[in-house]
């Protein structure tokens, strides 16, 4: 059993059809990965990953990190600005890149 994906696939509100189209599977397929002792081959589960833009270990339930694991920068934070890091993280890809240009204008203002 695939432990987070009816989580991450009932945030998103797509049914199991819905995600079967997006995938590439049966829905019935869904269902047993949802439901039942059934997993996907590991192309499934990299797939399942990218469209919900987090990792296969999170998928399976090896990790609480629900984004996709990467490298990461060491930096002493105050609490300002761990608290915006931790935000940052939750939103949207869309959402990121609106945060990005936000700051780089900012940056570029601050430059000239």
């Amino acid at each position: 059993m695939v432990k987070n994906l009816k989580l991450l696939r009932t945030k998103k509100g797509l049914s199991q059809q819905q995600l079967a189209d997006i995938i590439g599977t049966s829905q019935q397929s869904i269902n047993k990965y949802e439901n039942h002792n059934v997993e996907p081959d590991i192309d499934t589960l990299i797939a399942f990953a990218d469209f919900f833009n987090t990792s296969v270990d999170y998928l399976i339930g090896n990790t609480d990190i629900n984004r996709k694991i990467e490298f990461v920068q060491n930096y002493d934070l105050n609490n300002e600005e761990s608290s915006l890091i931790d935000g940052f993280r939750k939103l949207t890809k869309g959402e990121k890149d609106s945060i990005f240009a936000v700051v780089n204008n900012y940056i570029s203002a601050h430059i000239k």
